[in-house]
């Protein structure tokens, strides 16, 4: 009975986690081959120019070894005096100095084109970055961004140096030696065609293996550089709620997980050497065991014997070389596959329409929305059919609790999205029309947490100026009230900030931001809540500079803070991506709606009324 239950069942399913899982790899590979074969052409004369040389050194193995057989037969077999030698020995010199030029060209040329690729990969992907925009790379960790630039790109490189010029010795080289070799020994030449399949067969059959540890150590290269950076930047809370002990414990477990997958790499790498030099001397065995049989029973002249002898390694030496090619070509898969999924992202930054466009008229700015959407690309929709218009050189005000789309509106606004439905409009022109660079030159923004970069404070303040006007840095500095602190600085307004200069706290980096918005004498501007970090002073004086950025120019401000509410003409008020009110802070108060709603909760958390 239980023989018939065994004989009756059936052979269970595959697991369709592991088939879905090795069906993404092959598509991740595939996309990855196909973004590297997508950079040839650019490269095509280094490359062409490397090939032209690696033949050229072929064409000079097979003289050379014709010249040593004739010169070592003339000296040994046929007795020829010294002086008669000396003309094959200065062919034999100019030979090797041929080889040695051909085979540096060939790799210089190699390098040429791995060094015309990745800086042209490397901008590409940079202008990759800016079309997917901040919004869709919101979702991907900064360090595997920074992995995929520098370590990614860069491990592009050995499969244009090394791959596509071994690529074609493999193939020209022996093609070549075997042209030259089946007129003279034809035994030795179907030799070399039996054995020579071996060496890539093997080598195809190791790296199976090898490919997939291959990219496992890239990929888990960009999570232990993504972990370290998310522990740099956050080392303060960290220490603050006693959890570096803990996140050391995970950098180190990330980096002895990315020791234990390069040494397996390796591993397969030097046993793929081993196999390849094995059979190529087995093979190379065999050849020279025929030859000298032959010449042993008188069936072949030594001069022949000799030159295809020692022909049987050049024969092997690109087949061999391949094996070292290979594993830079996984290896350039593996950097190649982050590169791939960052070109499979969806555009979803504003491109507009590029240099040439009409420029703005100046003066303040009319921003008008009809009946925008944004949806993200996993379906999540952030503005739902939103309409407003805002009068040129007014001031409005965005309300709504967090994650009602104040930052999405923002976005769009700054061209760092782009709708996916409905149009913007900015002084009746559809944003999408306009030159974006422009159109940002003429417009101020002062995130939450603003950035303070590796430069010194006057060109923080004065951000994309070569020569910052410094009287109007100190005054766009006394207008946020940030003046006395940075004059008190080591060096004033020379004290390199940010990444390993001086410290500022959060609220005076605010400060910076709003002096940034003060400088650029811009037409738009847009504050996310500017009082956020102050105190009661300071508040007090922020507002006082933001009345006097008001006049001639058009105001958008994200409000957190009812202080931030003093300045605002309107109100405009989001609820889940949508506009459910419009108004002055009066009118929408005693309506009693949502606005009413989020008033009563700042109250009632103590904030001061506007």
């Amino acid at each position: 009975m239980a023989s018939d239950t065994l004989l009756t069942t059936e052979a269970a399913p595959p697991d369709e986690t592991e088939m879905a899982g090795a069906q993404e790899a092959r598509q991740r590979k595939s996309r990855a081959a196909r973004l590297l074969a997508g950079w040839r052409p650019l490269a095509r004369r280094e490359l062409a120019a490397a090939m032209v040389a690696g033949a050229l050194g072929g064409a000079v193995i097979v003289a050379q070894a014709w010249v040593v057989a004739s010169i070592l037969d003339a000296a040994l077999f046929r007795g020829a005096p010294p002086e008669a030698l000396t003309g094959g020995l200065l062919a034999l010199a100019g030979l090797l100095v041929l080889r040695a030029v051909a085979a540096y060209g060939a790799e210089r040329f190699g390098f040429a084109a791995a060094m015309k690729v990745v800086p042209a990969l490397r901008r590409a992907m940079l202008e990759r970055l800016d079309r997917i925009g901040p919004l869709g790379l919101s979702g991907t960790p900064s360090g595997e961004i920074v992995a995929a630039l520098a370590d990614g790109v860069r491990g592009t490189e050995p499969f244009f140096s090394r791959y596509i010029p071994a690529t074609s010795q493999a193939v020209v080289l022996p093609l070549g030696i075997l042209i030259v070799v089946a007129p003279l020994d034809w035994v030795s030449a179907l030799a070399f065609l039996v054995t020579a399949p071996l060496i890539p067969l093997f080598m195809a059959l190791i790296g199976m293996g090898a490919e997939q540890r291959n990219q496992r150590q890239w990929r888990r290269l960009q999570r232990m550089s993504g972990h370290f950076l998310d522990a740099i930047q956050g080392i303060a809370t960290l220490k603050a709620f006693n959890a570096g002990p803990r996140m050391v414990g995970e950098v180190a477990e990330a980096a002895d997980g990315y020791r234990r997958d390069t040494m397996a790499v390796l591993r397969i790498a030097f046993l793929s050497s081993l196999t390849l030099e094995f059979f190529a001397t087995v093979s190379i065995a065999l050849v020279a065991l025929m030859i000298g049989l032959r010449l042993m029973w008188g069936e072949m002249g030594y001069q022949h014997g000799l030159f295809v002898l020692l022909l049987a390694p050049e024969f092997y030496l690109p087949l061999r070389a391949m094996g070292t090619a290979y594993h830079a070509r996984m290896e350039s898969l593996g950097a190649a596959e982050r590169l791939a999924a960052l070109e499979d992202m969806p555009d979803m930054a504003e491109s507009g329409a590029g240099v040439g466009a009409p420029p703005l008229p100046a003066g303040p700015v009319a921003i008008r929305f009809e009946d925008v959407r944004l949806d993200f690309a996993d379906g999540r929709r952030a503005l739902d059919g939103v309409s407003f218009t805002i009068p040129a050189g007014e001031t409005w005000a965005v309300v709504g609790a967090s994650g009602a789309g104040k930052s999405s509106l923002f976005a769009l606004l700054m061209g760092f999205a782009r709708p996916t439905g409905g149009r913007i409009l900015v002084n009746g022109a559809p944003l999408a029309a306009l030159d974006l660079a422009a159109f940002r030159a003429g417009l101020a923004y002062v995130p939450q947490r603003p950035t303070l970069f590796a430069a010194d404070a006057a060109a923080n303040i004065a951000l994309g100026e070569a020569a910052p006007d410094a009287a109007r840095v100190v005054q766009a500095a006394r207008q946020a009230a940030i003046h006395a602190r940075l004059e008190a600085l080591p060096q004033g307004y020379a004290t390199p900030l940010g990444e390993g200069g001086h410290a500022l706290s959060g609220g005076e980096a605010h400060r910076v931001g709003l002096a940034r918005a003060f400088y650029r004498d811009a037409p738009l501007v847009l504050l996310d809540e500017p009082t956020a970090h102050l105190d009661a002073g300071t508040e007090a004086a922020v507002q006082q500079a933001i009345a006097g950025l008001k006049p001639g120019r058009t105001l958008l401000v994200i409000a957190h803070r009812l202080a931030s509410l003093a300045h605002a003409d309107r109100i405009l008020v989001l609820e889940r991506g949508r506009v459910v009110e419009i108004g002055t802070e009066a009118a929408l108060r005693a309506a009693g709606g949502t606005f009413a709603a989020l008033v009563r909760s700042a109250l009632a958390e103590g904030e001061t009324p506007a």
